[in-house]
């Protein structure tokens, strides 16, 4: 993940964006593609080695040290301050000799004692800058917004020009600037060499003080809700040629060092795309990368089932009014139909597909995206981080664009103007009509529920709104019995394809308790339309389809709060369906299937009056009863994964794809263990014979990861033997 263009920017992080110690840090900003770090003190508190050691450190991870940070109260102060203040700027000139860096910033004063006048401010520069100079050095001065006498950027620039030294230029945040309410127009007036350094800091638009909001709601650039790509654009006007730096405090919100730096450099990236696409210009220079793709539709969504699930699953989707259309010309993958609604499941006992099963069980393991350009798709997700997927290809199978989704899951494209237009003609062969199928009226399907642990809810955001033209909403916060999940929604701007992210930390909302449950799966439910919802309900009663019973008490409640008549809230509770409005002519209408396997289920709407939301409102009683069911039963046959007629699990014991996933999955196991999660009983091996345990040993997985040195390895194998043979549910 690296900006492309042969004049491309020199990219750098703040060490204070990264957690962990000095050494982890340096390995995450080189690792994400990151060309250079900003320092700070604590760095040399937390460290404890000597500048000149660090130094060494940095260099030895093939980064630059662009600036050390902050240095403060420096400016207009009176005497002896100020002569206390130049002697501690010797200093820090020392310091930076020692690391190899040659830039310092300064930030503007809130000092009590300061004097205001920014000639007298331009002379402790000019004089300092001097100092600077003799030794090689630089100063760069940035207003902080609370600065309390310069606290706006075009001040801070008169000070600097009237400095009128080489060595004292500009640092621009764009925190200062834009959650002041400045506009950065007035950065286009700045010559460009005046311009040392640039920080990119994005926040939310809620009022507040800002050195309170600076240190505890900055986020990545694309989290929040500042003009970066305005700002960006001007500095790019002005010539500068400098480093653009990421500066957020962590917050501990994202997962370890490695995933937070990644997330950050994707974050540059992205916004500087967005920049360089309004104003073209060699700094942002974006050439290699394709724009962001265009969404046209869910094209399949894949299951990955055993052949007796298989069969489950099959008559709930005859219920839901599918009919199986075709089967895949060499693998045990059938097509289920209605209307435009695609879904494929995918029961074949090797490759990817079965490794999933082995991992989730029942679970969907494929999404087919319909966009404008596959294989421009597929160049940008890789370019933003995404891992590529591919397998081994049969006999006429189309080779279809593919990278990992969340959960380790697959993201397909697909388009219209290749051949990959084909694929349901290319790759199956038609059934004859199924005089027993009986559609229901569900037209496309409305959206794709996805649940990921917390603290990756922030970084498939960034991610899908990197990659696609996806608008997000704010999260929600969407309330359960067993606490809250935060819920973000991502659309298309015309609605065509919906996500909602719905990030979990804990196991005691059903949104959590499915993570858990189904060892990482990602797609909780799906969600079908409909034009007319009363009517899909009573076709699927005909159909035998037992909806989700609404709690007792919630239709009472619903007629009082919206004023409904009580002939449309009989037909309401005799359907099952739940309901809310948007408070602009807007409503939603919703029924539940029971849930199965780990805890997925089906939901079919009805959005009426231009309704955008997803009735978050009754999000509370439908996990209630959903809860209330599954706690009245043991998980349905599709959480068994019992051993196939025939004794198939020796067989597995050469599959190179389980043996992938029994090692992963194992380690991300045995480090849950350790954290206070479920016992040490992994879902690759629970079900498992000790045959397909010796099989791992000899795979090339196991070689690939004993080189890599996973101290622990041997442990989560053994604890993994153990797990084979301990009949735990």
């Amino acid at each position: 993940m690296h900006l492309k263009g042969g004049n491309a920017m020199k990219t750098s992080i703040s060490t204070l964006s990264i957690n962990g110690d000095f050494a982890d840090k340096l390995a995450a900003a080189a690792s994400a593609g990151f060309s250079g770090i900003e320092i700070g003190e604590q760095d040399f508190l937390s460290h404890g080695g000597t500048a000149a050691e660090m130094g060494g450190m940095v260099r030895d991870h093939g980064l630059t040290i662009d600036l050390i940070v902050p240095v403060v109260d420096f400016e207009g102060m009176p005497e002896p301050l100020r002569r206390k203040a130049f002697d501690r700027m010797e200093r820090r000139f020392d310091i930076m000799a020692d690391l190899g860096t040659n830039l310092m910033l300064i930030g503007s004063t809130i000092h009590p004692d300061a004097l205001g006048g920014v000639d007298r401010m331009a002379a402790d520069f000019a004089q300092l800058a001097a100092r600077a100079a003799a030794r090689e050095l630089r100063i760069g001065y940035e207003a902080r917004a609370w600065g309390r006498h310069i606290s706006d950027y075009r001040d801070a620039w008169e000070v600097v020009r009237r400095a009128a030294h080489p060595a004292v230029g500009l640092v621009l945040d764009s925190f200062h600037i834009l959650a002041r309410g400045l506009s950065p127009e007035s950065i286009r007036a700045i010559p460009g060499d005046r311009i040392f350094h640039v920080q990119l800091a994005d926040a939310p638009r809620i009022a507040m003080d800002l050195d309170y909001k600076s240190h505890h709601f900055r986020c990545l650039p694309g989290e929040g809700d500042l003009p970066l790509v305005d700002f960006l654009r001007a500095v790019a006007a002005t010539g500068y040629t400098g480093s653009c730096s990421i500066e957020t405090p962590n917050n501990g919100s994202r997962g370890g060092e490695r995933a937070t730096a990644r997330d950050a450099h994707r974050a540059l990236s992205y916004i500087a795309d967005q920049a360089w696409r309004a104003e073209s210009t060699g700094w942002l220079d974006q050439t290699a990368m394709p724009p962001r793709s265009r969404l046209e539709g869910v094209e399949f969504v894949e299951f990955t089932a055993s052949p007796d699930e298989t069969q489950t699953l099959g008559k709930l989707l005859q219920q839901l009014g599918f009919a199986r259309v075709a089967q895949h010309v060499s693998k045990a993958v059938s097509l289920w139909r209605q209307t435009g609604i695609n879904i494929v499941i995918n029961s074949e006992q090797k490759g990817y597909a079965h490794s999933a099963y082995v991992m989730h069980g029942t679970s969907v393991c494929d999404i087919g995206l319909m966009v404008e350009d596959a294989t421009a798709t597929a160049v940008r997700a890789r370019a933003f981080g995404a891992n590529d997927f591919t397998q081994a290809r049969g006999a006429g199978e189309l080779a279809i664009p593919a990278v990992r989704g969340v959960g380790g899951s697959v993201l397909h494209f697909l388009d219209r103007k290749s051949e990959l237009s084909t694929v349901w003609e290319t790759e199956f062969r038609s059934l004859p009509p199924d005089p027993q199928a009986r559609p229901v009226g569900l037209r496309r399907i409305d959206h794709v529920a996805q649940v990921m642990k917390q603290e990756e809810l922030l970084t498939w955001t960034l991610l899908y709104t990197a990659v696609f033209e996806f608008g997000k909403a704010p999260v929600v916060n969407v309330a359960d019995p067993g606490g809250i999940v935060d819920s973000r929604a991502l659309q298309s701007d015309d609605g065509a394809v919906r996500f909602t992210l719905n990030g979990v930390d804990t196991h005691r909302t059903f949104a959590g308790r499915f993570v858990s449950d189904s060892y990482g799966s990602s797609v909780q439910h799906l969600a079908f339309s409909t034009d007319d919802i009363l009517a899909t309900a009573g076709r699927l009663a005909g159909n035998g389809f037992d909806s989700l019973p609404v709690p007792d008490g919630y239709y009472a409640e619903i007629e009082a709060e919206f004023d409904l008549a009580s002939e449309f809230v009989a037909q309401l509770a005799a359907a099952n369906l739940f309901y809310d409005e948007d408070g602009r002519g807007g409503s939603y209408l919703q029924l539940y299937s029971y849930p199965f396997g780990d805890g997925f289920f089906f939901e079919v709407i009805e959005r009426r009056g231009g309704y955008d939301g997803y009735g978050a409102r009754n999000a509370a009683y439908r996990t209630a009863a959903q809860k209330r069911f599954l706690s009245g039963r043991e998980f349905t046959s599709m959480n068994s994964r019992e051993d196939p007629p025939g004794g198939g699990w020796p067989a597995l014991a050469g599959d190179e794809s389980f043996s992938q996933a029994f090692i992963s999955g194992g380690i991300r196991r045995y480090d849950r263990g350790l954290s206070g999660g479920p016992p040490l009983v992994f879902a690759a091996v629970k079900r498992t014979r000790v045959a397909s345990l010796f099989g791992v040993l000899k795979s090339s997985a196991f070689r690939a990861f004993r080189f890599a040195g996973v101290a622990h390895l041997s442990r989560v194998l053994l604890l993994s033997g153990i797990g084979a043979l301990w009949p735990y549910p």
